[in-house]
């Protein structure tokens, strides 16, 4: 989604960790800007105004323009960023021009919307399998995301790609057949029949194994006397 939105960034000349260092003393970061068949700039930009971009509701989606210098302005988008993994802020993001003339690949948030049938009424489980697909169109045509209307949904039906609705310039790149979310069937466990089934044999294993006892001292017995009788 394009915004009205327009970020200064400096020009930088010097690379490195003691770029990078002065830069964060003086609450910067640096950045890359390229794309549309321009030679790559290394600049420096607030962290703050790319923290609210990334958390805004279009996130990395957004469409802003970038001014380098006082002759250099151009749309572009967050294509990646790197943050400190124990103080959460950005080391360094890298953005790219977008031509709005030219289609282009996203990926964007699907929201299932309702309580399906299959929970309220047959008491099943609406299970989220994945958050987004990814379209193609015209950058102008970006939306924030795709509200889709699950409440109708019994158990075994399933939200796939094919049934996001789009419109203008999208067409959808994930596969069709790609599942959102299903709602499934709880499985229910049954633990005192087993139990039940199995206390049995252990019953008859009980009552089996004196008899085979008894069978054995009978047959001893038998032999004892066989073997008095030919002494005699």
């Amino acid at each position: 989604m394009r915004k009205d939105i327009t970020i200064a960034a400096a020009p930088r000349e010097s690379r490195g960790k003691n770029e990078a260092r002065r830069l964060r003393v003086a609450k910067l970061v640096p950045a890359v800007v390229y794309g549309t068949g321009k030679d790559p700039v290394a600049v420096s930009i607030d962290p703050k105004e790319i923290s609210k971009i990334l958390h805004s509701s279009s996130g990395h989606n957004t469409i802003f323009n970038v001014s380098i210098g006082e002759t250099d302005t151009a749309p572009v988008m967050i294509v990646d960023w790197q943050k400190d993994p124990v103080k959460d802020y950005l080391l360094h993001v890298d953005l790219k021009r977008i031509d709005l003339s030219q289609r282009i690949r996203v990926k964007v948030p699907v929201h299932p919307v309702g309580e399906p049938k299959g929970v309220k009424v047959q008491g099943g489980l609406h299970e989220i399998v994945t958050r987004e697909i990814e379209i193609e169109c015209l950058p102008d045509d970006i939306p924030e995301g795709f509200d889709v209307n699950v409440s109708e949904y019994l158990i075994g039906q399933s939200l796939r790609a094919g049934d996001v609705p789009l419109s203008g310039s999208m067409t959808l790149v994930s596969p069709a057949e790609q599942v959102i979310s299903h709602v499934i069937a709880l499985r229910a466990t049954a633990e005192a029949a087993p139990a039940a089934e199995g206390a049995a044999p252990a019953a008859g294993a009980a009552a089996a194994e004196p008899e085979v006892i008894k069978k054995g001292k009978k047959e001893e017995a038998a032999a004892e006397g066989a073997g008095d009788k030919k002494k005699k």
